[in-house]
């Protein structure tokens, strides 16, 4: 969705001319409980001309790299729950979140943190440990660090922009 109605909300080429209420109203229309069931939001920059070249940037990750590296994460998840009936992280129960989501004193405290300031549900905090575990996997850790607990936060842009 666009971040206001006019959809030039954090846009750093046009003005937004929306007020606060105009936005809130419009984000509102969202509810909260609806908005925690979607694991991953953050805000896409419109793109600009210059970036529509198609080369890459000095030392960007090629497509087929990324390919290669999502295989490699898609099959971790497949070994991870061979037997359990289902194929992927974000299928995980909260009973397989515990068991494969394990975190570290300083992760668990980092989340407890950004629960509190952005005033989290326990849905979203199963959420950011999925997302996690996923991070993770695309870096090819069998734990989960303070990094990807950072990172997986970084993705509830909507509850750090609007609902705190």
């Amino acid at each position: 969705m666009q971040g206001c109605p006019c959809g030039f909300w954090n846009d750093p080429t046009r003005e937004c001319r929306c007020t606060p209420l105009q936005i809130q109203r419009y984000v509102g229309r969202i509810s909260g409980p609806l908005l925690d069931r979607i694991d991953i939001h953050i805000d896409v920059p419109a793109v600009r001309f210059k970036d529509l070249t198609g080369t890459d940037p000095p030392g960007a990750e090629s497509s087929a790299d990324i390919r290669a590296r999502v295989e490699r994460a898609r099959e971790r998840q497949r070994n991870r729950f061979r037997g359990e009936g289902i194929f992927s992280n974000a299928q995980m129960s909260p009973r397989q979140i515990r068991r494969y989501c394990p975190i570290d004193t300083e992760s668990e405290q980092m989340l407890e943190s950004a629960m509190a300031r952005l005033g989290l549900s326990a849905r979203a905090y199963d959420r950011i440990l999925k997302v996690s575990r996923t991070i993770a996997d695309l870096d090819g850790s069998d734990e989960i660090g303070s990094q990807q607990v950072a990172e997986a936060v970084g993705y509830r842009s909507l509850d750090r922009t609007y609902w705190t």
